[in-house]
Formats: C-alpha cells, structure tokens, sequence
C-alpha cells in the first residue's frame, strides 16, 4: 500500500512564486533556458539548471554547476525567497487548462515503495541523466522537481480534496503560459491523516512522467542510507517530492516522430513497403490528425497520408506490442527506415503534440525529411503496462499542462 508523508516544504513567497515557478529542467536545452531567465533573477532555473549563470562553454555536467545550483538555492533561502512551512503539511496542487482541471496533493513517497514496486514504472532511464540528478540532488541536500504520481479513482481522496478547497483560500493564484495554477496549503493535523491513510489504502501508484528524477531520488536515499547505517527509515531522505493526481483527470498528448531520411529509399518505393502493413491514403495537403487506435498520419516530401494498420499487425494480447508507438516503431520505423534503437539513433527525434502538426511540416520540410503524427497512448494503457511489468517504448507518452517546479523544495535533511 501506497505511502503519503507531509514535510515542511520550502517555498516561494507568495508575491514571487509566479516569478520562481519554471517549467522541467529536462523540457528545454540550456540556450532556451538562458532566454528564459533574462531579466529574471527569482526564476527557479538559476537553480534548476544552474549553468544559465555559468560561461556558456560550461558542460551541463560540470562539478560547476552543481555547485552553482546550491549556491543559488541558498541566495534564494538568505534573500528570503524562500520560506519554509513550520511544520510538516501536505498541499493541493491544481493546474487549469487545455480545456479541462488537473488535482493533486503534494507530498513525500516512500523510496522503499519504488523499490517494491508499489509505486510501478512504465520507462527505462539513461544512466547519463540518471546520473546529472543525483548529483544535483546530493549537492543540494534536496529534491527540487516533483516526481508527476498517478493513481486510480478514491472517492474518499476527491472528497477531502474538495472540502478543503471549498473551505479555504489558496496561498497561490497565478497564470503561466496560458494555463491557471493554484494552491492550498493543509495544515490541519486531522485532514493529513485521514489523507495518509486513504493512501495507505491505495495499492498502487503510477509514474506518469518524472522517471529520471524518481530513480535519482531513491539512489540518492540508498546512498544516504549507506553513510548512515544507523538509520530508522523515517529521515527524510528515504522519501521523494510527488505530487500524486488521480488518473480520471489527466491526459496524454501525442508524441509525433520526425525522421531524417528514407534510408535510401525513394517517395514511391517507401510508400510500396509501407503499403505490406498499412492501408495507404493520400490526403494531399490536408493535415491528418489520427482519431482512432492503430491509425497514423505521415507527412513526406509535402504530402500528407493516412495510414491504418492492418488487422494482422496489431497483437491485443500483449500490452506493449498493442501500442500504436510499437506498432509504427516494429512494422515501419525499424524494418523500413532502419532504425533500431529509437532511444540512441540521431535519424530520429521526438516532438510533443502541445506543438502542432504545423510544427511537424516544419521539421520534415528543413531538418528532417518525414514525421509521423500519432494517435495519444491512453492512461489506461500506461496502468496495463506497468501492472504487468513491462516497459513502453522510449517517448510513448507526452503530458500537459507540466508540472512547474521550483514552487515545492523537499529538504533531505
């Protein structure tokens, strides 16, 4: 069963949280970041990606950056950036926007619950990146990006939810890029326990996105564990930043591919190889946004396609195999463009649905040569897997809104 832990979170002060709160280290490059945080000394990239303050031959993963990540995250506490709760609370997180309302409580999972898999996975990390978190998180002495937790329908937890956001003002009110974001504080003693243990009643949850942070997080604690060996279990390192939503509230965008070449071949003779296992329909220049499973738009040398799978192809009785990532990745992208490993092969690269398919012309008519537009992996789909214990395809799923770090700090000690 699932565990749930109030912490005393170090926070921005109510005036500046707008101008700290940024998105995912991992959702932009470093010279993207660099622009973001012109003429915004708050912004919570000075911490999370640290180089923007460092010359800009710095690697990412010079010893240097750490160290001007802890430097800033204590600027930030000394200037009074920052706060921390005095005691330990939990807090509701909402994000509005996309057309729908997205609720989570914020707290502390237990790293003992990701090694027994209560808390269950659906991706493989990198070791490089496994790798840059740890080190970040060891250097700051804390988790500074919450792991994204999913989990499936509890009337009880939607209950108490609502009642403290009817009953109570939020701390936090603000709009970035277009989307609502809100928060409350619960600080009653009653309402955390009775939140605690409806988790501890909940058998399972779900990394939704944050796979590379939940991993670090928990090699950072076996480590601590490892230079304490008198510890108890209940020191905060043996536990991470999660903000856990319910699984009815979220959705997944597509995760569109870009390719950079035929792999030799001409328009006429790939469009022949594809047409083996997939109903081939040219749409001309109209944009084809997929509306069904094992169904595909493909958008090369300025036509656009329909492609359906054949019956054959698609295998329901295996999970991951019945994905529309797998299907494009086994039948198409692998047997016919070559590529093998989507995780390593430069040919390839990945662009998030948020972007459009206009953003897909764009690529496949400068840099790359033919994008894919995909049907959205479900949740449901993403649960199966995980419950099964198998892993998705690398980029099978892309979130929106994302969850803003920097609003939330969990100190390890």
């Amino acid at each position: 069963m699932a565990v749930l832990r109030p912490f005393r979170a170090l926070r921005p002060t109510n005036e500046l949280a707008k101008k700290v709160a940024a998105l995912p280290y991992d959702v932009m490059n470093s010279a993207e970041a660099r622009e973001m945080v012109k003429g915004n000394p708050y912004s919570f990239l000075h911490i999370d990606k640290a180089e923007v303050d460092l010359p800009e031959d710095t690697h990412i993963y010079d010893d240097k950056v750490y160290f001007k990540a802890k430097e800033n995250l204590d600027k930030f506490v000394r200037d009074g950036i920052y706060i921390e709760d005095k005691k330990p609370c939990l807090y509701i997180y909402e994000q509005t926007g996309y057309g729908r309302k997205q609720t989570g409580i914020v707290g502390c999972t237990s790293i003992d619950d990701y090694i027994n898999n209560v808390i269950k996975k659906h991706e493989k990390t990198r070791a490089d990146k496994e790798e840059d978190r740890i080190r970040h998180v060891d250097t700051l002495n804390a988790n500074t990006g919450p792991i994204f937790l999913a989990y499936r329908k509890n009337d009880t937890v939607k209950s108490i939810i609502n009642k403290w956001q009817t009953e109570h003002e939020s701390v936090y009110r603000f709009k970035q890029d277009s989307v609502l974001q809100e928060i409350w504080v619960i600080d009653d003693e009653t309402t955390i326990v009775n939140l605690c243990e409806t988790f501890n009643n909940i058998p399972s949850l779900y990394i939704a996105d944050g796979h590379h942070r939940a991993a670090s997080a928990v090699k950072v604690g076996l480590k601590r564990r490892m230079e304490n060996s008198d510890y108890t279990g209940d020191e905060e390192f043996n536990f991470f930043l999660s903000v856990i939503f319910c699984a009815d509230d979220l959705a997944i965008m597509d995760y569109n591919r870009v390719i950079a070449d035929l792999n030799g071949l001409s328009k006429n003779s790939f469009l022949e190889k594809i047409s083996d296992n997939f109903f081939v329909k040219s749409n001309g220049i109209e944009r084809v946004k997929p509306d069904a499973r094992h169904s595909f738009g493909m958008y090369v040398e300025g036509e656009w396609f329909s492609l359906k799978a054949k019956p054959e192809i698609t295998d329901e009785s295996d999970p991951v195999k019945a994905l529309d990532v797998s299907i494009l990745q086994d039948y198409l992208i692998s047997p016919i463009l070559g590529i093998d490993d989507p995780r390593t092969d430069k040919r390839i690269d990945f662009v998030g649905g948020i972007r459009g398919l206009g953003e897909l012309e764009r690529r496949a008519n400068n840099d790359m040569k033919v994008a894919f537009s995909m049907y959205p992996t479900s949740l449901d789909e993403l649960m199966s897997i995980a419950d099964a214990g198998k892993i998705m395809p690398p980029k099978s799923t892309w979130f929106e809104p994302k969850l803003l770090s920097g609003i939330f700090i969990h100190k390890l000690s």
